[in-house]
């Protein structure tokens, strides 16, 4: 495992309270490092703050949901007297899957802001004192929707698409000042948000990947950017990038179908 000590004293994670961000929480726990959780729920975050704080460090959570017009300056508010050293944005759901025609902007904006307004935010209050203090990670979670178009995943797919693109730009930027940049790209993994949306995972061929895999792999890989793709989906993304676009984006539609559970 890398050395996570200097990343610390604090750590903010974005989506901290089930899933991959949860993991993230418990491994930066195990290595001493204090956490600001930050979610829509409050249940869950407050369990997952209980879990940290029982192996030793200090825990603070904000309920607050990230596609509020000032959920930005609450988290800059909620971690003003904190020294934070690592930031891990894993708030990217589709909170928008309907066609593109078939609903209201408003909708498909909540997909922006979630994904790239509050993210570009909190990167720039959180990266620029890393940079003065020349040490520090920023850590964002994306998804293999990045790579191709998709139906239902409309919006989606290009913001994911967008989030990659600006890690590598980030990760030029600060490679200077010794500030970790990582995308982490993930695939179909086994979190409670997809199960809640009820795909199914025994697709053939499917590859599913754990929260905590993916988690660890992600810290492993945080000094070695600006993109890594996990779950062992290397091999699928690169396929999806092939020439003949028309033949990838239906090959993937199709496998789709399957996994959602349409004919």
């Amino acid at each position: 495992m890398t050395d996570l000590s200097r990343y610390g004293p604090w750590a903010v994670i974005a989506g901290g309270s089930e899933g991959v961000g949860a993991e993230f929480a418990r491994l930066l726990a195990t290595a001493g490092i204090h956490l600001v959780l930050i979610a829509r729920k409050p249940e869950p975050l407050e369990a997952t703050a209980a879990a940290c704080r029982e192996l030793g460090v200090q825990v603070r959570t904000l309920a607050v949901d990230l596609v509020a017009a000032d959920a930005a300056a609450r988290v800059a508010e909620a971690t003003a007297d904190l020294e934070v050293g690592l930031l891990i944005y894993n708030a990217g759901a589709n909170t928008c899957s309907a066609r593109f025609l078939d609903a209201e902007l408003a909708d498909f904006q909540r997909v922006i802001d979630l994904n790239i307004t509050t993210m570009m935010a909190l990167v720039q209050h959180f990266a620029r004192p890393m940079r003065d203090r020349r040490r520090g990670g920023i850590l964002l979670v994306g998804s293999t929707a990045g790579y191709l178009g998709s139906e239902r995943h409309t919006v989606y797919g290009g913001v994911k698409a967008f989030g990659r693109i600006f890690a590598e730009g980030l990760w030029l930027e600060l490679r200077d000042y010794d500030v970790h940049v990582l995308e982490l790209v993930l695939g179909v993994t086994r979190t409670p948000a997809m199960q809640r949306v009820g795909l199914n995972f025994d697709v053939p061929g499917l590859r599913v990947a754990e929260p905590a895999d993916v988690a660890r792999e992600g810290l492993q890989q945080l000094p070695h950017g600006p993109v890594h793709i996990a779950g062992g989906n290397a091999e699928d993304v690169a396929r999806r990038n092939g020439p003949d676009r028309a033949r990838v984006v239906l090959g993937a539609h199709r496998f789709m179908q399957r996994l959602v559970g349409e004919r």
